[in-house]
């Protein structure tokens, strides 16, 4: 795995300015630096309105954002190629978050994938906190608002009192650790993704991925986020129908682990069905 690269600089010189032996880096402050690529994804449809504050918070020094369109009928594709040139915008072919995050990791090429909404409610900024927790050793970096240091000001009573169950419910289950299971900011290797399987379209795919990642015994770091109100437009999310789809996820999953465990007891082989990708 790849780590933190502090290299050494001359008398006077800024210390990421110089070469390292040890291949190409990314500087990410006066002193520190990044030997590993970092794509990000933002799935998006009809947020023109919302890139300009989404994009001007995102660090410099990462590798590729990738757009992941989902048939948008406004300017969101050619703001976006505006805002960052070089952005590789990917079709959504299916319906959904999770679909559209599913297309968006294929296509990415770094070895680092951060998830960030195109809404303008996360602050890009704040990468770095999920990167320096990654090069640190964890292989899951989840945002979380309700972390010391974390907050939100786009979550009602509702909401919050549902999230907390949830979130109840799965460190009761899997053994998990949460403070918040239902938010999108997140960070991880590449090679989660060959562990995690994702196989779902909606919003209940950040939930899907926190429950895998601890089934599959990956490291997971929680950082503190800060999650703001959309700018513009009205959210797809629906705090009763997406719950009920939160739920079935965690029911669903919690039977699977018991017909694995059950397998794995009797002594029959199994496989993990591989997801598909459009």
């Amino acid at each position: 795995m790849s780590s933190f690269v502090r290299p050494a600089a001359e008398p006077g010189q800024d210390p990421l300015i110089k070469p390292t032996p040890s291949g190409n880096y990314r500087p990410i402050s006066t002193h520190l630096a990044i030997t590993p690529p970092v794509s990000v994804v933002i799935p998006a449809m009809n947020e023109a309105e919302n890139l300009p504050y989404v994009f001007k918070t995102l660090p410099g020094w990462v590798h590729e954002v990738v757009l992941v369109d989902g048939n948008s009928t406004d300017d969101t594709v050619s703001v976006a190629r505006e805002l960052w040139p070089d952005v590789k915008v990917v079709r959504q072919l299916g319906k959904g978050k999770g679909d559209a995050l599913i297309t968006g990791f294929e296509a990415c090429t770094g070895d680092i994938i951060v998830m960030v909404d195109a809404d303008g409610s996360a602050d890009g900024h704040e990468i770095v906190s999920y990167v320096s927790a990654l090069v640190s050793g964890a292989d899951f970096a989840k945002g979380s608002r309700f972390a010391n240091g974390g907050g939100t000001d786009d979550m009602t009573l509702i909401r919050k009192l549902g999230n907390h169950v949830l979130c109840s419910v799965v460190n009761a289950k899997f053994g998990a650790r949460y403070t918040d299971l239902c938010y999108g900011y997140n960070a991880f290797w590449r090679h989660c993704l060959d562990k995690i399987d994702l196989d779902c379209t909606g919003f209940e795919v950040e939930t899907l991925m926190n429950i895998r990642v601890v089934k599959a015994g990956l490291k997971v770091q929680e950082i503190p986020s800060h999650e703001y109100l959309r700018i513009h437009g009205v959210s797809n999310l629906s705090a009763v129908r997406d719950g009920l789809r939160v739920l079935k996820v965690i029911c669903t999953e919690r039977s699977n682990r018991r017909t694995t465990q059950r397998r794995r007891t009797r002594g029959v082989p199994f496989r993990t069905r591989q997801g598909e990708v459009s």
